[in-house]
């Protein structure tokens, strides 16, 4: 899934209980060393380290990197409730995730192939690499003016418009306006963990 940089941007502060616990089940229950695991998402031994100690705060591209890696979602590596999968997602129960600037909100069931998001992007131009990862991505604008450099080529996307690319090709999303955000919905759907290598940073 596409997401703001840094990929590998850990923040300091509280986690939820139990986070890292979870975390070291869902990675041993793989069979995987902390310095497979390090290999196999692109994170280092250190960070994951960390967040199994529950001594950092990890990203929102850190979770699902590691979800993918460990067979698993973002949901349960959170412990939250098994009424997240419900087939319906109510507006007034929808709540936000923010990392990076980037306010998300989920639009739909976190136990599926495809990851159905909400997404805000604040004003101003983004930097940093664009984002490589497994998968295809849909994007269906609905406020703002939204530039998506794929593969070093600008687009630039109003409300109504759709993109549908490889989320091989290295990507970027920014708001296109200096003082408006943009948001849109994106959908990732993500191969066969079998083939799963982790997201890595990629000039665009």
């Amino acid at each position: 899934m596409a997401v703001p940089p840094s990929y590998d941007t850990d923040e300091p502060g509280p986690v939820p209980t139990g986070l890292g616990d979870r975390l070291r089940v869902a990675r041993r229950a793989n069979g995987l060393k902390l310095e497979e695991a390090a290999q196999l998402t692109k994170l280092s031994v250190a960070y994951l380290s960390r967040l199994e100690h529950e001594r950092r705060q990890p990203s929102l591209p850190a979770l699902l990197t590691l979800a993918r890696a460990y067979n698993t979602t973002v949901s349960e590596l959170l412990g939250e409730d098994i009424a997240a999968a419900e087939p319906v997602v109510r507006a007034a129960t929808a709540e936000p995730v923010h990392a990076h600037g980037w306010t998300y909100w989920r639009a739909g069931s976190t136990r599926r192939g495809m990851q159905a998001l909400r997404v805000r992007v604040p004003p101003g131009r983004a930097d940093g690499p664009g984002r490589v990862h497994p998968g295809e991505e849909w994007l269906y604008v609905t406020s703002g003016q939204l530039r998506l450099t794929l593969d070093g080529t600008p687009h630039l996307l109003g409300p109504g418009d759709v993109a549908h690319f490889d989320s091989g090709l290295a990507h970027r999303m920014e708001s296109a306006d200096a003082h408006l955000p943009v948001e849109f919905l994106m959908v990732h759907a993500a191969p066969s963990l079998v083939a799963f290598s982790a997201c890595l940073p990629s000039h665009a």
